[in-house]
């Protein structure tokens, strides 16, 4: 296998004030990540609004969720090679751009064109947010403290997506779901600049074209592939033809990634186990929160009928349980560890899906609902942070940002096939449960009886993908609690002007 290091490397990137910059680069992070989910509550608004179709609709959500997955890879590798700072600017724009764009749309086809651009900026500006706190932040604690305000903000994005997306569609419209992004995205334009420095170019370096595209067009075929099967089911042709071409596409794209000089996606990434089982568990985890998500805000609008508001503030207590944990792991990793954090979360997320698991149509938001959310909100927060630390552990500063597209990357597939596959269980049981359901109920009782019954069963199956991330994680290395050596870095190259001295100490992150 040919070597993946470039002629040299980013040097150090340094900030005149970390705690700005944090909040910066965390605040893109949130941006892109509620969009996926602040729309959700907004979407009966939109298609009266602008006429949608039933089918049509889905697409407000698909084709943000399209184009952020599958271009990731592609955006992480930019920031590498062009500047960090640079790429993610110029994915803020475009995103900022778009949710204008979005806002004012007359139309729905001008709203899911500005959905897919707002993807296509997300998928450049989200591999920077981890990869600038990997060249902001010294390794040790203040990187350590860094992550895990990222991990927090990542894992509470959606909660707090749908908490503001409540808040905006009831007090204002649903055009502030889009309006929302715009003054926070030229905060970060105006400010980024002053107080985040930009990363060196790595000279000599180039795309690896044949990389981009087929990594680019097998994800996007891969995520439309599982977002075909949850609307039309597992046996549509599309989906099938989808799912066919994406394994061509992204097999090829591993052989040729093992061969190439300067890979979109070095390999090596993979060679560490834990950083493996990471990514892992991010595919699994993000699975089991989307469906958890999903379900439940149709069940708390349509069966405890919710007003939008309502609904919104109905996953507050989800977000603050994240948060809380999050904090707790960023004090406490040093002397709990990262692998008992996680095994400890991982136990309350599937808690959480078990006891969710018992809802029935008579089931009230404190009663039935409340518990097994705080529940789950805790588990996120303990598996995700400790998650994010080791995934980003011991990675090259010119890998960073392709370690950041590789985990955001698995967390929007992860997201697409947990919901392809949940939905259609929900489906098949929810089907079943109107074709039988209990006597004496009438048509409304009956559409409340199948959702709630195809809910339970999807969150028994969301259970499994729960039980599926506690037996990877029980793999994780014992040793992981400890932190890792730093990885050497590359030879400088000459014309790089001495950038090996600026990376020192760059090179892992502390894990414990």
């Amino acid at each position: 296998m040919t070597s993946s290091s470039p002629p040299s490397q980013p040097a150090s990137s340094t900030s005149r004030n970390p705690s700005i910059a944090l909040l910066l680069i965390v605040t893109c992070q949130l941006m892109v990540i509620l969009d996926a989910t602040i729309v959700n509550v907004a979407l009966p608004e939109m298609q009266r609004a602008l006429d949608f179709s039933e089918a049509g609709l889905s697409w407000v959500l698909n084709a943000y969720a399209l184009a952020f997955g599958g271009l990731l890879l592609l955006g992480g590798r930019a920031g590498d090679i062009l500047g960090r700072r640079r790429v993610f600017l110029a994915g803020v724009l475009v995103f900022t751009v778009a949710s204008l764009i979005g806002g004012l749309a007359n139309s729905d086809e001008l709203l899911l064109v500005s959905r897919a651009a707002q993807g296509v900026g997300a998928a450049f500006a989200a591999p920077g947010t981890l990869a600038l706190i990997a060249t902001t932040f010294e390794e040790g604690p203040a990187r350590t403290r860094a992550v895990g305000v990222y991990g927090a903000v990542s894992g509470s994005g959606a909660a707090i997506g749908l908490v503001l997306g409540g808040v905006l569609t009831d007090w204002l419209s649903w055009r502030w779901v889009m309006f929302v992004n715009v003054p926070f995205g030229l905060l970060l334009l105006l400010l980024v600049p002053v107080y985040i420095k930009e990363t060196d170019r790595i000279r000599g370096s180039r795309f690896d074209i044949t990389g981009a595209l087929t990594s680019t067009v097998g994800m996007t075929l891969l995520v439309y592939g599982f977002i075909r099967a949850a609307e039309d089911g597992w046996s549509d042709g599309l989906a099938l033809g989808s799912f066919a071409v994406a394994v061509v596409l992204l097999v090829w794209f591993l052989i040729w990634e093992s061969r190439a000089n300067q890979p979109i996606l070095p390999l090596s990434l993979f060679a560490d186990r834990d950083r493996s089982i990471m990514f892992a568990g991010m595919l699994l985890l993000s699975g089991t929160m989307t469906g958890m998500f999903f379900f439940l805000t149709q069940f708390v609008q349509k069966v405890l009928d919710f007003s939008p508001l309502k609904a919104g503030f109905a996953f507050v207590p989800v977000a603050l349980a994240l948060m809380i944990a999050a904090g707790v792991v960023t004090k406490q990793l040093a002397q709990v560890g990262a692998k008992t954090f996680m095994l400890v979360g991982v136990v309350l997320v599937g808690a959480g899906m078990a006891w969710l698991a018992q809802i029935d149509a008579g089931s009230s938001y404190l009663g039935g609902l409340l518990g097994p959310m705080l529940l789950f909100g805790v588990g996120v927060g303990f598996f995700t942070v400790p998650l994010t630390v080791v995934a980003v552990s011991g990675v090259p500063p010119h890998e960073s940002g392709a370690a950041s597209s590789a985990l955001n990357a698995m967390q929007q597939v992860g997201g697409s096939l947990g919901l392809a596959v949940l939905v259609t269980v929900f489906t098949n049981a929810a089907r079943d449960a109107a074709a039988d359901p209990p006597a004496g109920l009438d048509p409304a009782g009956i559409a409340n009886y199948s959702l709630a019954e195809g809910s339970s069963l999807a969150f028994w199956v969301g259970l499994g993908f729960s039980v599926a991330a506690l037996l990877a994680v029980t793999l994780v290395r014992a040793g992981s609690a400890a932190p890792p050596a730093p990885v050497p870095a590359p030879a400088s190259d000459p014309e790089s002007g001495g950038a090996e001295s600026g990376a020192k100490g760059q090179g892992a992150v502390e894990t414990h």
